[in-house]
């Protein structure tokens, strides 16, 4: 499975460019949480938490210093943190994810980095978005 090209096109298992709400391209640094119920992508750097009710990727420039909760996650690019999801979380063959995680599903690709411990949980959800981000232990 192979969701990013290099001209970022998806493929049958990749929302569309055109369902996503939020976008932190190549060359942009943030430094803060994000807490947001839309789809999000990270082609630049995050230090802070990512929490969404909505699927996140991070692309291949893509570098989150922090804990993602999201529906799902797709990682081509650089996650240092811990990641809980409902659905599905992808390391591609350029990502690395250093951290515990908790999912429905972990796909690793071959190339792809994981560092951790991982827990699959058909129950897990997303904490409210008024609620603290989750730490997973």
């Amino acid at each position: 499975m192979f969701i990013f090209s290099s001209d970022n096109k998806k493929s049958d298992n990749s929302i569309a460019s055109r369902d996503i709400e939020t976008i932190i391209g190549k060359g942009t640094a943030l430094n803060g949480n994000i807490a947001s119920n839309a789809n999000l992508r990270v082609d630049g750097a995050i230090e802070g938490n990512i929490e969404t009710t909505g699927h996140v990727i991070i692309g291949s420039s893509g570098i989150v210093t922090g804990n993602i909760s999201a529906s799902s996650l797709d990682v081509a690019g650089t996650v240092t943190g811990n990641v809980t999801t409902v659905g599905n979380l992808s390391i591609h063959s350029t990502g690395q994810l250093v951290g515990d995680v908790r999912v429905k599903s972990l796909n690793i690709a071959d190339g792809g980095v994981f560092r951790g411990r991982s827990e699959m949980d058909i129950h897990t959800s997303v904490p409210a978005m008024s609620a603290p981000a989750a730490v997973v232990e």
